[in-house]
């Protein structure tokens, strides 16, 4: 049998057409990895049952028309506010315990048509309202594969830390202003924030829709492009998707180059690196990092700055929380409750969101365009990539976070979440891939960001990186 840690959606099709794997084969293992990790982790919500049954019917599909489709037989690990008819979708509340969508969420159904096994849901932060800690009111606290009393990030924690610990093959997480790129961050993951409209948000359970982006969160830059050539393109079900009309090319693997970082011209965005609170060994691994991608082709460009980057970003969050969650809710047939006020009278719900929920109910739910419509997020795309093209950029790069996973727990020392300010309020894409270690085990990594619909661009110089580097590395845990 081939070596089941660190397997990549390419290996296990190989071992596939080899016959020394199957679908089958690879989901029951990955099932007892489960069964024998996770009870120290506490990624998972639920087990889908049905995914050995799912498997063994994709094997006989394989042996009758010696065929793969792209994620043929590719377990997942689905993030809980995911819309999934087989399973509960909950977004990580106790209220909504149970409650099972009508249909999938368009990138899950993209995935099981693609071949991909549902393996099961991860555990996320409640409501996807922290991206400091992995906690739902449904399954308690998330711990990072790389050392159990720290935390994953939040929102998307359960999926990083199941996907880093090798419970699953690729992962699907959220990201609304962190929550793909700071755990994987954290996870060691590459994770996927791509350009607002390049995928559907219908089914997901939403934040603020505004921003809300899913995406793919894997061990390697080969598999999530592979989830996002897969999930990418229009959707009539969520009109922003009409802007990724022409943008989206034949195939993203294409730009799976390893010299794709020749001639590239990168900047160095000092703004976070600059700040006294980040730590001194994250801005050692990304001093390496800026050496790498120079030594790998790359034109650096140092410093990197946006114009009046403080106040063009000072308040530009929209809480559109209640509006939008009540809007899914009434999508449901038979949703558990209609109301943010139902919710909160339950009294199911974890301690740390009490106070923001009632916050939430005190203030109105503001009506809100979205990222292409709104006047200051155009204004600070323009300033962004106005600084992009004076520079002559192919893309600019910071630290994912600037301090390591923070001690379970501790709300004192900095957390370091790097992630909020550009991608979630521009709609441009943020890549982020392991760029290192710090205090021995805890991974760092870099973000890459580019112009809308640079996906191709950012490939080139994410794989480039990680080829040159491969800082990949799984937890010494499982």
């Amino acid at each position: 049998m081939p070596k089941i840690l660190e397997l990549t959606i390419k290996k296990f099709h190989e071992a596939l057409k080899e016959g020394s794997l199957s679908c089958r084969g690879l989901t029951e293992t990955y099932l007892k990895r489960i069964k024998s990790y996770d009870s120290k982790l506490n990624s998972m919500v639920v087990l889908n049952p049905n995914a050995v049954t799912r498997a063994q019917e994709l094997d006989e599909e394989y042996q009758r028309t010696g065929k793969l489709r792209a994620l043929h037989g590719v377990p997942a690990i689905i993030k809980d506010n995911y819309d999934t008819h087989d399973l509960q979708t909950a977004a990580g509340s106790l209220a909504m315990k149970g409650s099972i969508p009508p249909d999938d969420a368009y990138q899950v159904r993209k995935l099981r048509e693609a071949g991909a096994i549902v393996l099961g849901k991860s555990n996320m932060a409640e409501w996807a309202f922290s991206p400091y800690q992995t906690v739902s009111s449904i399954k308690g606290t998330t711990r990072n594969p790389y050392d159990l009393e720290r935390v994953p990030a939040g929102s998307s924690g359960g999926t990083a830390a199941a996907v880093a610990a090798n419970l699953g093959l690729i992962g699907l997480g959220t990201d609304t202003g962190n929550s793909i790129r700071g755990p994987s961050s954290h996870c060691c993951l590459v994770g996927i924030r791509s350009t607002m409209g390049l995928t559907s948000r219908d089914g997901i359970i939403p934040l603020y829709l505004r921003n809300d982006i899913g995406g793919p969160m894997c061990r390697t830059v080969e598999d999530a492009v592979k989830v996002l050539e897969v999930i990418a393109g229009y959707d009539p079900a969520d009109p922003v998707t009409q802007h990724s009309k022409g943008k989206v090319p034949e195939n993203y693997t294409q730009f799976l180059v390893n010299n794709g970082l020749n001639g590239t011209r990168i900047g160095v965005f000092r703004y976070y690196t600059d700040q006294p609170t980040t730590d001194h060994q994250v801005v050692k691994v990304f001093e390496k990092a800026i050496r790498d991608l120079e030594a790998a082709g790359a034109v650096i460009i140092d410093p990197f700055s946006v114009h009046d980057f403080e106040a063009l970003t000072e308040d530009i969050w929209i809480n559109t929380f209640r509006r939008d969650l009540e809007t899914y809710l009434n999508s449901l047939v038979e949703p558990p409750y209609r109301t943010l006020n139902e919710i909160v009278d339950t009294g199911q719900y974890s301690e740390y969101i009490a106070r923001r929920l009632q916050r939430i109910l005190d203030i109105e739910s503001p009506d809100s365009g979205d990222l292409y419509t709104e006047p200051r997020n155009i204004e600070l795309r323009d300033a962004v990539v106005g600084a992009m093209n004076e520079a002559e950029l192919d893309a600019f790069v910071y630290p994912t976070w600037s301090n390591p996973p923070q001690l379970i727990g501790d709300k004192d020392s900095p957390a370091g979440d790097n992630s909020q300010k550009i991608p979630p309020h521009t709609g441009v894409p943020g890549f982020t891939v392991p760029m290192g270690f710090t205090y021995g085990n805890l991974p760092a990594g870099l973000q890459l960001v580019g112009r809308l619909f640079s996906e191709p661009t950012l490939i080139k110089i994410a794989y480039s990186y990680e080829q040159t580097t491969m800082h990949r590395k799984p937890p010494v845990l499982t």
